[in-house]
């Protein structure tokens, strides 16, 4: 009885695998396909495989401008995300004051607020401000996105770190800035990576934000440059392809090398929270 729960737990595992993974399946072979092939049979394995598609995917979405300008924007806004809200995961936690829970509650609730329900007063305050078509504009920006999500996170995480370790410090003389950056601040690698690791794949991959407040060519982020390439080359969905794939292996080399941080810093915050 126990082998063939095994057998048929293992086909389930295998079905749910093939489905998971048959989009990835459907995008790098018809990247490799001419047109004809594409629209005639987008099934078949590519025969002949054509890897010229992606030169002209990367001359055609300008590539090299595009990738600059998301990896700014996605190093910039990652970096401000940690250093805010860790900062202030601490501060909310370590001072403690009624208030402090009122202000923790008010930031974690806009996780619940859906995006397009905030994207045209988004919109109207970011012109307001100068915000659109540039690169700082865009970083502030999506730090705000980013706090909540983060914070929930990071707060969870800094409850659990013992306070002892932290009085030590203070009979020693360490002051504030000096304690969270040599005692606490080390101690949150693991959040740390994920919260990176997590933004990394929402803002590089994001489209909506960057369609509703960047209009200059120049300021293009690569899912702005493929998407203008499908009116571009219309039809053309072999390069189009050869684009998608082109803006996702940055952001699959980075998880790959982080994966192993996502689930013990998530488990590690929420079990801590």
């Amino acid at each position: 009885m126990k082998t063939k729960t095994r057998i048929s737990f293992g086909i389930f595992t295998w079905i749910i695998a093939i489905i998971y993974i048959s989009p990835l399946y459907f995008v790098i072979s018809n990247a490799l396909k001419g047109y004809e092939q594409v629209t005639i049979d987008p099934v078949s394995f590519p025969n002949p495989i054509i890897w010229k598609n992606f030169i002209e995917a990367w001359n055609g979405m300008g590539y090299i401008r595009a990738f600059v300008n998301t990896l700014i924007i996605t190093a910039g806004s990652i970096v401000g995300i940690i250093l805010v809200c860790s900062l202030g995961s601490y501060m909310l936690v370590r001072r403690y004051h009624p208030i402090s829970n009122m202000i923790y509650m008010l930031i974690i609730s806009m996780m619940f607020v859906p995006f397009q329900a905030m994207m045209i007063p988004l919109v109207k305050v970011s012109s307001a401000l100068h915000l659109n078509n540039n690169l700082p504009g865009e970083i502030i920006i999506y730090i705000g996105c980013g706090i909540p999500m983060a914070m929930f996170l990071f707060y969870g995480f800094i409850k659990n770190i013992p306070y002892e370790l932290e009085e030590a410090a203070m009979i020693d003389g360490a002051g504030t800035w000096r304690i969270f950056t040599q005692i606490v601040f080390p101690l949150l690698k693991s959040i740390t990576v994920t919260v990176a690791i997590l933004d990394m794949l929402w803002i590089w991959n994001d489209f909506l934000l960057p369609v509703i407040t960047i209009s200059k060519e120049s300021m293009r982020t690569l899912t702005l440059s493929y998407y203008f390439y499908f009116g571009e080359y219309v039809n053309q969905w072999h390069l189009a392809l050869s684009a998608v794939i082109l803006s996702i292996v940055p952001a699959i080399v980075f998880y790959f090398f982080g994966q192993k941080y996502i689930i013990e810093g998530i488990v590690a915050g929420a079990v801590k929270g």
